[in-house]
């Protein structure tokens, strides 16, 4: 079970409700640094996942296939909207997904896989650490300074907040880019993260050629990246370079087409 996710997302969720009531509507339509999306729009896309998780929405074959595209369209659906009604949905909807996300670690449910179409499959318990993720993600390097245009303070990030959110990241590693990330691992990338946070994992070869990269716990290999687990969450999801934040030993040839390829949705 994952109650530590569920802390983390809640957490993530009263640090992002505290600011609000500060932004002013000048600050709003500032362009976020997720590229295309103003400080409105990062909200809306958090609202919009709020909203969904508590009313799943029939699927759609037109919908894009395209995690991001899919995010984009949800919020295109919201620009027309008024500040105080996007805020209202975060806010209506937000403990909703909470509740929900809680009673997914129960013992009965917490295994049921989920398909998060365009992500992958996950663990029902597993859903909380997605919005510990996204939260966390989202306000830390798309709203806030230095990243972000909003000039207000958070707390230091504690390994409360990030080893949700990392935990994620991991078992969504193997899952998202399919082929095109499979091709770029040849032999075994050991990641050391370091900080709040801190675990290390090994990214495998995929095993023969229809096989697919698979993410172990600890150090089976000789080529490590080592990078704070909180610079993992900013490099990995295409926010900043891995070239500012890794130091790699071993076989750096064999890690660069990989830390190149690695974005994380």
């Amino acid at each position: 079970m994952t109650y530590a996710g569920l802390a983390a997302a809640r957490e993530s969720n009263r640090q992002l409700a505290e600011i609000i009531p500060s932004v002013s509507g000048d600050q709003w339509e500032l362009p976020s640094a997720c590229a295309g999306w103003r400080v409105i729009d990062v909200l809306a896309h958090l609202g919009a996942l709020a909203y969904e998780t508590v009313r799943p929405p029939e699927p759609d074959p037109t919908w894009p296939k395209i995690r991001e595209r899919y995010h984009d369209m949800r919020v295109n659906e919201r620009r027309g909207w008024s500040h105080a009604e996007v805020i209202t949905e975060w806010q209506d909807y937000a403990p909703k997904q909470l509740a929900i996300q809680e009673a997914c670690q129960e013992a009965a449910v917490a295994s049921e896989p989920v398909v998060v179409p365009g992500l992958g499959t996950y663990p029902r318990h597993l859903m909380a650490n997605i919005t510990a993720f996204n939260v966390f993600c989202h306000l830390r390097f798309d709203i806030l300074a230095p990243e972000g245009p909003l000039p207000f303070a958070v707390s230091e990030p504690t390994d409360e907040l990030v080893a949700p959110a990392v935990e994620f990241m991991l078992a969504g590693l193997p899952q998202m880019q399919g082929p095109e990330l499979d091709a770029t691992v040849t032999v075994p990338l050991v990641l050391v993260l370091t900080g709040p946070g801190a675990v290390t994992a090994t990214v495998l070869p995929p095993e023969g050629p229809a096989g697919h990269l698979t993410v172990l716990p600890g150090s089976h290999g000789l080529t490590r990246i080592r990078t704070t687990a909180v610079d993992f969450i900013a490099w990995s999801t295409k926010r900043k370079s891995w070239r500012d934040f890794c130091r790699i030993s071993g076989a750096a040839d064999a890690a660069t087409p990989f830390l190149d390829c690695l974005n994380i949705i």
